[in-house]
C-alpha cells in the first residue's frame, strides 16, 4: 500500500488502485456527506483530542498524531507488537483526566511466555522539545492471562466508566472456545480495572473463585465497548458463522459463548441458540448473516440529532456502517449503509461529525469524515 494523504469533498474524484470513483456517485442515498481526510497503513483505532487533533493507531505498531484536517501527522510512539494475523497495535483512548494528566491508554498484542496475548498500557503525551510531541512514560499495566498460541481474537477494546474511576477492558477468547467459561482465565471476558490496571474493588465474581478482574464472561471476540448517556455499558462481538451480537453488559452475567450462540460453527455444527431459562444472557441484537462488527460508538452529538443516543458499528466483512437504535436498556436494528470498504473504527468528533477508519485490508485504510447533508 502506498502511504499518502488525500483530501476530498463529496464531489471530488479519488483514485483507488487505478480506478477513479466519484464520492458523490458512491454516496447513494446516504443521509451524510463523505470527505476523505487521510490515508493510513492498516489503521486499527482512533481517538479525538480536545483540540480536534487525532491519535490513530496502525497495525504494525505506529501511533500517529494527526491534525484535524489530515494535512500533518507525526509518529508519537512506535510500539513493539506481534502483528501476525489479527494482532497489532489496537485501541487508543484518552484518560478521563487527559486535559491535566496527558495520559493515553492503548492496547496491543504481544508475544511472551506461553504464546501471545493482549496487553493494556498507558503513556503521557508530552512536547518532544523539537516542536512536536511524543508519547513517553509508557508502562504496561495489565496483560491477559494466560498467553496462548494463535493469532486471533485478541479484542483489546477500552472504555472508562462515566465517573472516570474505572477502566473496562475486553479480552477475547483467542479462538480457543472454552477459556470464555473458565473462571481462572481473563480470556473471553469483560474486565473491570482501576486506572492503574489492578482488579477493581467490588467485582462481582471474585468471591466465586473467578479471576479478580472479571466483570462478565462467556464472550467470543469483543471489538467494541462503550457507555451511553444513561450509564449503560454496551458491547459488541463477532459471532462464529452467524450470531454477531450487541450486548448490554451487566455485572456478573454469563453471555454464553461457546455454549450458546445465535450462530453456528464454521464447519456447520450447530450451537444451541440463546433461549429463556438457559442461564445465559441473550444479546439485545444479533445478525445472521454477519456484519463482522469492528469499532463501537454511542452518538451524543448535535450534527445528527435524529441519532442521538444510538450506537454506530463499523462493519468489516459487510463493508458497512451500522446504526443500532438504543432505547434505555433495549436495542433494535436501525440503518446499514454500504461504505464500499471494510470499516474498522467509528468515532465522534467535537462538532458531532462521525469519523470512520477503513480497515486497510481490501481498502486503502482511509479516514473519512461524515457530515450532515
Amino acid at each position: 500500500m502506498i502511504r499518502r494523504t488525500l483530501f476530498a469533498t463529496t464531489i471530488l474524484s479519488v483514485t483507488l488502485l487505478g480506478a477513479t470513483v466519484s464520492a458523490a456517485q458512491t454516496a447513494g442515498g446516504k443521509p451524510f456527506s463523505e470527505t476523505v481526510v487521510a490515508d493510513f497503513e492498516s489503521p486499527w483505532a482512533m481517538t479525538v483530542l480536545p483540540d480536534a487533533r487525532m491519535l490513530v493507531t496502525e497495525k504494525k505498531g505506529q501511533m500517529l498524531l494527526v491534525s484535524a484536517d489530515g494535512k500533518t501527522r507525526q509518529t508519537v510512539a512506535t510500539i513493539t507488537v506481534d502483528s501476525a494475523g489479527q494482532g497489532g497495535l489496537m485501541d487508543v483512548v484518552l484518560a478521563p483526566d487527559f486535559a491535566t494528566s496527558k495520559r493515553v491508554y492503548f492496547s496491543y498484542s504481544s508475544a511472551g511466555e506461553g504464546g501471545k496475548g493482549v496487553v493494556l498500557a498507558r503513556g503521557r503525551l508530552r512536547p518532544d522539545g523539537g516542536g512536536g510531541e511524543r508519547l513517553g512514560e509508557i508502562e504496561v499495566i495489565f496483560s491477559a492471562r494466560p498467553f496462548v498460541e494463535g493469532n486471533g481474537h485478541y479484542s483489546g477494546r477500552i472504555a472508562f466508566s462515566p465517573d472516570g474511576k474505572y477502566l473496562f477492558f475486553t479480552n477475547g477468547e483467542r479462538q480457543k472456545f472454552t477459556p470464555a467459561q473458565d473462571p481462572k482465565m481473563t480470556l473471553g471476558k469483560v474486565l473491570r480495572l482501576t486506572l492503574d490496571g489492578k482488579p477493581a474493588p467490588g467485582n462481582p465474581l471474585a468471591a466465586k473463585g473467578f479471576a479478580p478482574e472479571v466483570w462478565t464472561y462467556g464472550h467470543r471476540n469483543l471489538l467494541g465497548i462503550a457507555f451511553d448517556a444513561q450509564g449503560n455499558l454496551w458491547e459488541q462481538e463477532m459471532g462464529p458463522k452467524g450470531g454477531d451480537e450487541v450486548n448490554l453488559i451487566r455485572p456478573g452475567l454469563n453471555y454464553g459463548w461457546p455454549n450458546a450462540s445465535n450462530g453456528s460453527h464454521y464447519d456447520g455444527r450447530d450451537i444451541p441458540d440463546h433461549k429463556p431459562g438457559d442461564g445465559y444472557e441473550a444479546p439485545k441484537v444479533s445478525w445472521n448473516p454477519v456484519i463482522s462488527p469492528g469499532g463501537l460508538m454511542i452518538y451524543s452529538g448535535a450534527m445528527f440529532p435524529q441519532w442521538k443516543g444510538d450506537a454506530f458499528i463499523g462493519g468489516l466483512s459487510s463493508k458497512s456502517l451500522v446504526r443500532v437504535d438504543l432505547n434505555g436498556t433495549t436495542a433494535a436494528k436501525g440503518d446499514q449503509w454500504d461504505m464500499g470498504a471494510r470499516i474498522r473504527e467509528v468515532e465522534q468528533g467535537p462538532d458531532g461529525a462521525i469519523w470512520v477508519l477503513e480497515d486497510g485490508g481490501e481498502s486503502q485504510g482511509r479516514l473519512i469524515k461524515l457530515t450532515a447533508k
